[in-house]
């Protein structure tokens, strides 16, 4: 699949790879109202990665669901809705918009986000706040349920098996590392509001440890993304545990490089006598 914030709606890929050669586009970050974003500057490019700090920029989810999804609802893949919020009423009611619409079988909840009505600390980094979350919107949503991990914690297995418990059908992880770029000539950070999210190359150990972490805690399946550029890569987050993975910042580099990761990992699977995918995922012999 395609990660969210990396890959549009979809349409905007369409001329460089076929939709529906992929299992599933997750679409950009949705809220309950428009949301404006963060000032600019707000991506900065790192070694092996980059920093964003965009801030959910989008027209709400009235209007996607009368202007997106109309032209996103035929495109033969699993089209999934990212779904951001500052407080559990708000993330429930979004879901419940989207849960209506007919043609998106899941959402993924973005728990990274703060929560404005406790201090501005995000609901992911602890088991409360991703608690609170997932059971509102599990009451108001009845299909796929997918929450999206933060890495930004002590703990991550603690916080998957508390969203778990709440009703969760898989998680994914790992979101962005939160980070920081410094222009020594100004003194000055590089983003707006100092700090963003670290994607990339750069995070994938991280990202890789904690989806091994996570797939031997909880029951449910485990999406795996996070630097993840070849099939190599995806190919280790499978015997991981994983048993489906996101492509996102390399979007930016090859648009059509969910299509070459497919490919090569069919390659190595044909190459290595494997029938199934199924043969490699959890295969990870680390006792």
């Amino acid at each position: 699949m395609t990660a969210s914030g990396t890959f549009g709606y979809g349409l905007e890929f369409q001329d460089f790879m076929p939709l529906d050669g992929i299992g599933g586009i997750i679409v950009k970050g949705t809220t309950l109202k428009p949301r404006e974003g963060n000032d600019y500057p707000r991506m900065a490019e790192t070694a092996q990665g980059m920093l964003n700090c965009v801030g959910l920029q989008n027209k709400g989810v009235d209007y996607f669901c009368e202007h997106i999804y109309p032209q996103i609802k035929d495109i033969d893949t699993n089209m999934i809705v990212n779904v951001s919020g500052s407080s559990p009423e708000d993330y429930a009611a979004c879901a419940a918009r989207i849960d209506a619409l007919e043609r998106i079988p899941a959402i993924e909840l973005n728990i990274s986000c703060p929560n404005v009505k406790d201090g501005g600390m995000a609901f992911g980094v602890t088991c409360a706040g991703a608690a609170s979350v997932v059971k509102a919107v599990r009451q108001a949503y009845h299909k796929t349920l997918i929450v999206k991990l933060s890495p930004n914690v002590t703990d991550i297995t603690e916080i998957a098996r508390c969203v778990e418990a709440e009703g969760a059908d898989s998680v994914s992880l790992i979101n962005t590392l939160m980070g920081m770029a410094i222009d020594v000539e100004r003194r000055r950070p590089v983003l707006s509001i100092k700090t963003g999210g670290l994607s990339g190359p750069a995070v994938k150990p991280v990202a890789l440890r904690m989806v091994w972490q996570v797939a031997r805690a909880v029951k449910i399946p485990v999406i795996g993304l996070g630097g993840i550029t070849t099939a190599t890569d995806a190919i280790e987050f499978l015997m991981a545990g994983a048993t489906a993975i996101e492509i996102g910042t390399a979007n930016f580099l090859d648009p059509a490089v969910s299509i070459k990761v497919r490919d090569g990992i069919n390659e190595w699977l044909d190459n290595h006598g494997c029938k199934s995918i199924y043969e490699i995922i959890g295969a990870l012999e680390a006792k």
